[in-house]
């Protein structure tokens, strides 16, 4: 008699659990940090505030072909293409962390109010971890703007339970017609994902990929360490026109390689999903790992010299600023 499963099996899932494929690293839990890790400071040391030195003006409108994209903070961007506006892995609270109480604090605040959001098609949420997903965030935006939203195996039902509707679930490479002009890919990370000790690897990590009919292929990442997944999705998608890829929260690297890059890894990710253009993301919010708050900067202008990458082909956007991309040419 066949054992009932929650999931589909498959090369990252048991049923029950998630993992990365065979012979990809695994996270390592939080009990292999030794202990003066916890109380020595961790590092190195980030300011306790920075303001935003932009206040963003959104387009009234983006006409077919072209793309506005606003880094509001962390991995949330506000992508606002020919009628439709999309925000991935909103985070808008000022901690990282569990009842709005613990957590890392936030060092720089959301570039945008949710008040000042515009209005919100589709929200994508990558995997669950405090820092992408900010529950008190999509419950605002449930209220307020009444999107669909997008996640990944299991976070659709933990998601319900906690009010929030209608949430698709995606497996890796699954897809789901938005519209007749936009597709949303589901593609494979590597990663972990928890909220509490005893929640570990129950629910799915991803990035996605948009198929767009006004703007090109574009590829948000999410979280994830450095692996051969990206040559696939650059396989797999035949190359991408944008790509948001993270560069921050990376040190100490024997602990984090597995799960987060560093901006070297970045660029790397950057060549093999064929991206014509990539900004950087996941940096300089939340104090989450040892690297300075300006280091993930400084290291990916010395891998771009390295591998021979222009500040055009891979950059990062000042908070609160947007960029104006044109598809097609």
């Amino acid at each position: 008699m066949a054992v009932p499963t929650r999931f589909p099996v498959s090369d990252h899932c048991d049923g029950w659990r998630f993992f990365n494929p065979r012979g990809r690293p695994q996270a390592l839990p939080f009990t292999a940090l030794p202990r003066w890790w916890f109380s020595t400071g961790r590092g190195a040391r980030w300011p306790r505030r920075v303001e935003n030195r932009r206040r963003p003006q959104l387009p009234a409108a983006v006409p077919a072909g072209q793309m506005a994209a606003t880094f509001i903070g962390h991995a949330t961007f506000l992508l606002q293409m020919a009628g439709t506006n999309i925000l991935t892995d909103p985070i808008f609270s000022e901690k990282a962390g569990p009842f709005g109480l613990l957590g890392p604090r936030r060092v720089r605040p959301p570039a945008l109010a949710l008040g000042q959001l515009p209005p919100i098609d589709l929200v994508l949420v990558s995997h669950n971890h405090y820092d992408h997903l900010d529950l008190d965030t999509l419950r605002w935006l449930a209220r307020a703007r009444r999107p669909l939203f997008v996640g990944t195996l299991g976070n659709g039902r933990w998601l319900q339970k906690r009010g929030i509707p209608g949430v698709v679930e995606l497996d890796w490479w699954q897809s789901h017609r938005i519209s007749p002009a936009l597709e949303l890919v589901c593609t494979p990370a590597q990663h972990f994902a928890a909220r509490a000790p005893w929640d570990r690897c129950r629910t799915l990590w991803a990035g996605f990929a948009l198929r767009t009919a006004a703007a090109g292929k574009i590829y948000f990442c999410g979280d994830s360490g450095y692996g051969p997944h990206f040559a696939e999705i650059g396989e797999r998608l035949g190359g991408c026109d944008l790509a948001f890829l993270p560069i921050g929260a990376y040190e100490p690297r024997w602990f984090m390689a597995p799960v987060h890059m560093n901006p070297e890894e970045a660029v790397r990710a950057h060549r093999d999903v064929r991206s014509r253009c990539s900004l950087g993301m996941h940096f300089g919010t939340f104090p989450l790992t040892d690297e300075a708050i300006d280091a993930p900067r400084q290291a990916l202008a010395e891998a771009r010299v390295v591998h021979g990458v222009t500040a055009t082909e891979f950059d990062t956007p000042d908070f609160g600023e947007t960029r104006f991309f044109t598809f097609g040419k």
